[in-house]
């Protein structure tokens, strides 16, 4: 057992977790706003605003800032960094950060009395970052797809098609603009391994978890694809970082860290890995068969899986899970916004939704149904600016019908676009603002057709750093960890309802029938 701190590095904060294994406790929590504490760099929402063509960057030497800034947070708190065995930390995915060959030298000797951000500054080939975003690489991916033969093979290596946000279409636009600084390049980290280097004092590995997010890594072999490394940039090998599995220990941690702010010259430092995969066992789900649905902006479904599957339509992704094995994680983009827009135009508050909507129509809606795709939908790919409405009567539009049929619709689609995954759910987890609604999570095991739970998990990528510290570095046992840290709200399981599985899987032909003939999808 063991103190241990995780860290994760997201698109607006900075922010920190220290778990007491020991006592099964949350010793102190803390965070920092690129926003609010760090104005002057100009980045409200954490990156710079204003790119052109779909750029969408941030500035690297504000992450540094941020961390010591909140390693000071963390002494002023009170708290003893000393006891502190071990650290792990989460980088938001698809980031990267361009430095030169000097970088690794000035990592290792970080002077104490020198701000992280002047030491690193006279390294940055690139001095933003694009950061998952970003939207400019439509071309790139284009070309890394026609030099393989065909998206089906970038997906078949890699896990994903070329998708413009993940970071190996970025790295080709980079060396095709900026030649220059790419030929000064020597070393490419994702946000992950970038401040990974910064806290063990050393150019470090990625993790299989957040390098798959690259359009770069051969799922398979563990390690990066020649034929895609080939197909996006020159030398590129020669660039990045080794790969190495999630729970390798870098290091002990920098002098920087021990001389400023007390930590342990013994404190060891594992490798960091990406937000999803940290969120995964953050979440109590990195062992197959534990599904979560998180329900915001856009739903989120995440999942372990025993073995690299890919989707054979290009619609999911699958990384490494930090634990062993592979994840997925599946985005639905009409999440909240078009629960939001059904709320709003039928004059509704949430209340209404699961006690008047829900509780007086019958799961599967009298076959009522809806194309839930108020806007451009990317699971599946379509173009759609309003929802489609199918089997309702002419000009019927009872609101209550029409708040069950979004909710319906949106989890068929996930239930039917995640089962390339191979895994069976045998419970489901939900998190997120809407997993709070009882008639939402009852619509969720209804459709499934297996319990659900509420997750009262708050950052869940920084509490899975500091769960792999814990496991990697202090050998404390996983179960024992997920026990601990990621149970259930009490009283919040749902179950489904009796007699409704038939209703659901007649509904679900008819439902995928009108996708497919609405949208001309190929049928897979």
């Amino acid at each position: 057992m063991a103190t241990v701190l995780g860290l994760d590095s997201s698109t607006q904060s900075v922010s920190a977790v220290i778990l007491d294994t020991d006592a099964g406790t949350i010793v102190h929590e803390a965070s920092v706003s690129f926003g609010d504490d760090l104005p002057d760099y100009g980045q409200p929402s954490g990156f710079i605003p204003g790119g052109e063509n779909g750029e969408v960057h941030s500035d690297p030497l504000m992450w540094l800032e941020a961390l010591e800034l909140l390693f000071s947070r963390l002494v002023e708190s009170g708290v003893d960094l000393s006891r502190i065995a071990a650290i792990a930390g989460s980088g938001q995915q698809h980031g990267s950060v361009y430095l030169d060959e000097g970088f690794e030298d000035t990592v290792q000797n970080l002077d104490p009395g020198k701000p992280l951000k002047f030491q690193i500054l006279p390294h940055l080939t690139r001095q933003s970052a694009p950061i998952w975003m970003d939207t400019s690489t439509s071309d790139e991916c284009a070309e890394i797809a026609k030099a393989m033969g065909g998206n089906a093979e970038v997906c078949r290596r890699s896990g994903s098609i070329a998708i413009e946000r993940f970071t190996g279409p970025q790295i080709r636009r980079f060396a095709k603009m900026s030649y220059d600084s790419w030929t000064l390049t020597g070393v490419i980290h994702l946000v992950s391994s970038f401040m990974a280097s910064i806290v063990a004092g050393k150019s470090v590995a990625m993790d299989y978890g957040d390098g798959a997010g690259m359009n770069l890594l051969n799922l398979a072999a563990g390690d990066w694809d020649d034929g895609l490394l080939e197909a996006t940039a020159p030398e590129l090998r020669e660039k990045l970082p080794p790969v190495q599995p999630s729970a390798t220990v870098a290091g002990k941690v920098s002098r920087y860290f021990v001389e400023n702010y007390g930590l342990s010259a013994d404190c060891e430092v594992v490798l960091f890995s990406g937000d999803n995969p940290c969120s995964l066992v953050g979440m109590g789900a990195a062992t197959p068969g534990k599904v979560v649905i998180s329900l915001g902006t856009s739903d989120t479904l995440f999942a372990a899986m025993p073995e690299p599957r890919t989707d054979p339509n290009g619609y999911g992704h699958v990384f490494g899970n930090p634990m062993g094995g592979f994840m997925s994680l599946i985005c639905f983009l009409n999440g909240s916004l078009a629960r939001e827009r059904v709320k709003d135009d039928l004059g509704l508050d949430w209340s209404a939704f699961e006690k008047e909507a829900l509780a007086s129509t019958p799961p599967g809606n009298e076959g009522r149904m809806m194309l839930p795709f108020f806007g451009p939908e990317i699971t599946p790919r379509v173009e759609s600016s309003d929802a489609v409405y199918l089997g309702w009567p002419d000009g019927e539009r009872d609101p209550a019908a029409v708040v069950r049929a979004v909710l319906e619709g949106q989890f068929l689609n996930m239930k039917v676009h995640s089962r390339w995954l191979g895994v069976e759910p045998q419970t489901i987890s939900l998190t997120g603002g809407a997993s709070r609604n009882d008639g939402i999570a009852q619509t969720v095991a209804n459709v499934f057709g297996v319990p659900v739970s509420r997750l009262s998990v708050a950052g869940s990528a920084a509490l899975g750093a500091a769960m792999r510290a814990a496991q990697a570095a202090c050998g404390v046992d996983l179960a024992r960890l997920e026990d601990t840290y990621c149970q259930p709200e009490a009283g919040s399981t749902v179950n489904p309802e009796e007699g409704v599985r038939e209703i659901y899987d007649d509904l679900e032909q008819k439902w995928v029938s009108a996708l497919h003939d609405t949208f001309s999808l190929p049928k897979s």
